[in-house]
């Protein structure tokens, strides 16, 4: 169930279904890079203002899914006007900064991002652009990314499927809304 805070900012109601804490796994496979299988954290928040608040933790997994080592952090900001055009400023630590545009999917929570801008330190490895699709789909978030290089051609390179974290405050929120549940808990249900 997508919820709707009653202090986000009215511009940002349709990227509500972003909001919180996700964590899952997914693939990366980019020729000259490692192919490997990746666990990932994401939090969109938001302080009232017009934006969410992005971040993002990728690390390398081994057969046993255990962590082996940091893969990726970005981090950014995300808008949407009144035609659902988004954008995104993100930043990431392989010394990359993006800008993304592209749009909500119309009667559906799925976005399709494309990079208009992309500034590398000399430090950063290739990366000319890329695309991105996010989409809410049975309560999960999911997305897949392209990425291209002076030597490769746009390409995916990484995906991955997320699920809502709930924290020990929705927990006890939670807790705090079942005075209405029958004593038995059975009856709720009937």
């Amino acid at each position: 169930m997508i919820e709707i805070p009653s202090d986000l900012h009215p511009d940002l109601v349709p990227l509500a279904f972003l909001l919180g804490n996700w964590a899952g796994a997914g693939v990366s496979d980019f020729p000259g890079a490692e192919k490997c299988n990746f666990g990932q954290e994401v939090t969109f928040s938001h302080d009232g203002r017009d934006f969410l608040e992005y971040v993002s933790h990728t690390w390398v997994l081994d057969e046993e899914g255990k962590q082996v080592r940091p893969l990726e952090t970005e981090s950014g900001y995300w808008r949407i006007d009144k035609d659902r055009k988004v954008e995104v400023v993100m930043s990431r630590d392989q010394g990359v900064i993006e800008i993304w545009y592209g749009e909500l999917a119309d009667q559906k929570p799925q976005i399709d991002l494309v990079t208009d801008a992309v500034a590398r330190t000399a430090a950063s490895g290739p990366y000319s652009g890329g695309k991105r699709l996010y989409g809410y789909v049975n309560s999960d978030l999911m997305w897949v990314g392209e990425k291209a290089t002076p030597e490769v051609e746009l390409r995916p390179y990484m995906s991955a499927h997320l699920k809502k974290v709930v924290t020990p405050e929705e927990v006890a929120e939670m807790a705090r809304n079942l005075e209405d549940m029958p004593d038995d808990g059975i009856a709720f249900f009937r």
